[in-house]
């Protein structure tokens, strides 16, 4: 699937993302996806949530399978590790989400995620997805 159609996809599917996420490169086995996280995303203190964080690493990996198996709506998380590095604020933040491994029923994906104002890493989080049989 290209950009185009990943970002359709998800606004059909996933109503619920509310437009927040969108990917804006694909690749061989990498997507690149923003978050311009404003105050719906803030905790107290003007940080990005550690909830908002999560949903960006986990929509950016689905994001990435979906770019490289095609519209499978059914393909959902069995697992998402993240560990949050440094304060995130306000703005434009991006997931770079890397495929280690797609199998038939697995697909394993590392994902970072940084500011666009700057290269320092924010989060890194690795996840595991279920794909079902085709």
């Amino acid at each position: 699937m290209k950009v185009e159609d990943v970002n359709a996809f998800l606004r059909q599917e996933f109503p619920q993302l509310n437009g927040d996420f969108e990917i804006i490169d694909i690749g061989g086995g990498f997507s690149i996806m923003q978050l311009e996280a404003g105050e719906a995303h803030l905790r107290p203190g003007g940080t990005v949530s550690g909830p908002s964080l999560f949903a960006l690493a986990d929509v950016a990996a689905y994001a990435v399978i979906l770019a490289h198996i095609g519209p499978v709506a059914l393909a959902v998380t069995t697992n998402l590790n993240i560990n949050f590095l440094r304060k995130a604020a306000p703005g434009k933040l991006l997931a770079m989400a890397r495929i280690l491994k797609l199998g038939k029923r697995l697909a394993v994906i590392d994902i970072s995620l940084t500011s666009a104002a700057s290269d320092d890493l924010i989060a890194h989080a690795s996840a595991t997805y279920s794909i079902p049989p085709q």
